[in-house]
């Protein structure tokens, strides 16, 4: 193909966004730009006071454009959309969430455009999310001529809402190996400027403080930890609606002296310089990008067995993989990775071989710019012969 294909890249989320942010902004600088022109629209409620994509997005130099919305069912949001698609001539709409994959398929019912969605999970704890929102994304999903889903978990939930299996890719999530790369000579000047010393054991979790997370329940394992191993601390990265009651937590069990709550960071790869083991205590994942990172940063790995993790870090040989909601194991597994470093040594040596070799960011993105050249291939063979896209003569 010698023709440019246009892809808007359709995102509804508040404050600093999670995962999905990832893959959707880096995705955006990785396409190649002499086929694929990319387009990324955020839908910014003007309520949102903490948003940052806009800051992101303009570090990253990509294509990047706003469409504010008064409230989560402002009907401007839609000739605004309508208009972004017919100026920019866009081929490909690809949504990220329930509103915006029925945003896709609606635009693909009005403009002639083609709708993709991808299922990144449906995390919400809401009564609303649960029971409305997440049952109508899986039958919009259903409607769409292709879905990305990040694992194969949430594949099987999409077939087991009626989705044809043949229109379902998995596209596990990706990542830089050279933009991801650890810094051994760093170790001590990274603890020194988060106050610790070089004996002590830095035990790390990095995401949203929110209950699918279960930060919860990695401080419970961290108090077991810190009874037997007193030079261990514990480093949580990230910010949400439960850090004060996650901090009264560790105050109530006695271990706040021992526990640094960072907040939201941009330097997570330098942060990783100083972290002896990261730990994913989460009941629910699709593909989490936090254990992509601490593989291709060589952090030994501790996490649960939930969505497409094991997908990513293969148990015993990549991490050590335990059950959810299970505060002993969890524990059991970090005092495993520091009690033996040679076996942590060596499955931190094969993450970051399977990074370089089946998880680049790169041969993710070219996956689906082949996805994408299906799908406008499709949409020309059934154009009626003789038609003309007078929005792209």
């Amino acid at each position: 193909m010698t023709d440019v294909t246009r892809v808007l890249e359709l995102r509804s989320v508040r404050g600093t966004g999670g995962g999905p942010e990832k893959t959707i902004l880096l995705g955006a600088a990785h396409h190649d730009p002499r086929r694929f022109r990319v387009t990324v629209c955020y839908i910014r409620d003007d309520r949102d006071r903490v948003f940052g994509i806009d800051e992101r997005a303009r570090r990253l130099d990509i294509e990047y454009v706003e469409v504010r919305e008064r409230h989560s069912f402002d009907r401007r949001i839609w000739p605004a959309l309508a208009a972004i698609c017919r100026d920019r001539a866009i081929d490909v709409v690809h949504g990220h969430d329930y509103k915006t994959n029925l945003l896709a398929w609606l635009l693909s019912r009005r403009l002639d455009v083609v709708p993709i969605g991808t299922a990144h999970g449906w995390t919400g704890q809401s009564a609303r999310e649960r029971w409305v929102y997440y049952p109508l994304d899986r039958q919009v999903l259903r409607r769409l001529p292709r879905v990305i889903a990040v694992s194969t978990d949430i594949r099987d939930r999409l077939i087991a809402s009626g989705a044809d299996p043949a229109r379902i890719t998995v596209l596990l999530n990706g990542i830089d190996p050279d933009a991801f790369r650890r810094q051994r000579g760093e170790r001590d000047a990274r603890r020194a400027a988060l106050g610790f010393q070089p004996h002590h054991r830095i035990i790390a979790t990095v995401g949203r403080l929110e209950r699918q997370k279960r930060v919860d329940l990695l401080l419970e394992a961290f108090a077991r930890v810190h009874v037997a191993r007193p030079e261990t601390r514990l480093v949580v990265v990230g910010d949400g609606s439960l850090r004060a009651s996650l901090e009264t937590q560790s105050r109530r069990m006695g271990v706040d002296a021992a526990c640094l709550f960072l907040g939201h960071r941009l330097d997570i790869a330098r942060l990783h310089d100083a972290f002896d083991v990261f730990v994913q205590a989460s009941e629910y994942e699709g593909t989490p990008n936090a254990v992509l990172e601490a593989m291709a940063l060589e952090t030994p790995i501790v996490a649960t067995d939930v969505g497409g993790t094991r997908e990513l870090a293969r148990p015993d040989v990549d991490a050590l993989i335990v059950p959810p909601h299970d505060t002993h194991a969890l524990a059991h597994a970090v005092e495993q990775v520091l009690a033996d470093p040679a076996a942590a040594a060596a499955r931190v040596v094969s993450a970051r071989r399977r990074i370089e070799r089946d998880l680049s960011f790169a041969e993710r993105t070219r996956t689906l710019e082949r996805i994408y050249d299906e799908l406008v291939q499709a949409r020309r063979r059934a154009e009626p012969a003789g038609m003309v896209d007078v929005g792209r003569a």
